[in-house]
């Protein structure tokens, strides 16, 4: 699921800001932004991500703006001569100076320096902004989730509706299929003045019966269907995604298995309606961490 967290501390001076987003997926990925003198951090921050996510990707983002916490600067020699190289031929040949003040304002040219003890403090803040970020993201994401298991609801209820349609129609087809064969094997026979051998008829009609069973298929599927309402409903705090993913792809299967064997409209018109809810589910649970 998504979700977006965001924690912000001024301290002596030194504003921090710390936003984490995260976006759909099936793995923990995790993106850090830091300003560039707090280069290194990294791995300390994306032990605290993994800590508090465990899916998707996640993106932090880690601004600090005004005093550095006794922070300093050093000019770097190398990339000040090479702009001086390149700009030098270029104020030769317009008349112009070459202003050391605008050379300081050039990128990389000043290279921010912090002690350690101010980068000890600056890694306690990090830590404990982007903690809070995570928490909020996570409630965000909780939120989410509990508009989604409602959606997840209603596409059980309607899977459950169409099955208690086709586990009482399914009796009412063999005896549609019966009163069918009679009247025309007994049009039929009367052409040539015959009747219809009531054995006769007893054996084809179980010979459909047997091919047309869906019971077993109707069993499964509900026991599928009682299985992802549990897990739905379930507190465990484990991962469900893969799980419920599962369960919505073997709905589907008994669900085209009960379509192929059952052929009467009615069916077939609540097994559409199945497929489509179930198309839903399995949508909805990618979300599903």
């Amino acid at each position: 699921m998504t979700g977006f967290g965001s924690a912000t501390e001024t301290v002596d001076g030194c504003r921090f800001v710390i936003e984490a987003r995260a976006v759909n997926g099936r793995y923990l990925k995790c993106h850090i932004r830091l300003p560039e003198e707090f280069q290194g951090l990294e791995q300390g921050l994306e032990e605290i991500v993994s800590s508090s996510l465990d899916r998707g990707t996640v993106t932090v983002t880690v601004r600090v703006s005004g005093s550095s916490l006794d922070s300093g600067a050093a000019v770097d020699p190398a990339v000040l001569d090479r702009y001086i190289e390149q700009l030098k031929p270029v104020s030769e040949k317009h008349d112009l100076s070459i202003q050391i003040a605008d050379m300081l304002e050039l990128p990389g040219v000043l290279v921010a320096q912090v002690d350690d003890d101010a980068r000890s403090r600056v890694v306690e803040i990090m830590h404990r902004l982007l903690k809070q970020a995570c928490d909020e993201l996570d409630g965000m994401r909780c939120r989410e989730g509990e508009t989604l298991q409602q959606d997840l609801q209603g596409s059980l209820d309607e899977i459950r509706t169409a099955l208690d349609f086709i586990r009482e129609r399914s009796p009412v087809v063999v005896n549609l299929y019966e009163d069918r064969l009679r009247q025309r094997m007994e049009s039929l026979m009367s052409s040539v003045g015959a009747t219809v051998a009531d054995e006769d008829l007893v054996r084809e009609v179980a010979i459909f019966a047997e091919r047309s069973d869906i019971a077993e298929e109707v069993i499964r599927l509900s026991g599928h269907l009682d299985h992802f309402q549990e897990l739905m409903n379930s507190d465990t705090g484990e991962p469900l995604g893969r799980t419920l993913d599962f369960l919505s792809q073997e709905m589907l299967r008994e669900t085209n298995t009960i379509g192929s064997k059952c052929l009467d409209s009615e069916v077939s018109r609540r097994t559409v309606l199945i497929k489509g809810a179930i198309d839903r589910l399995k949508e909805q649970v990618q979300n599903v961490r």
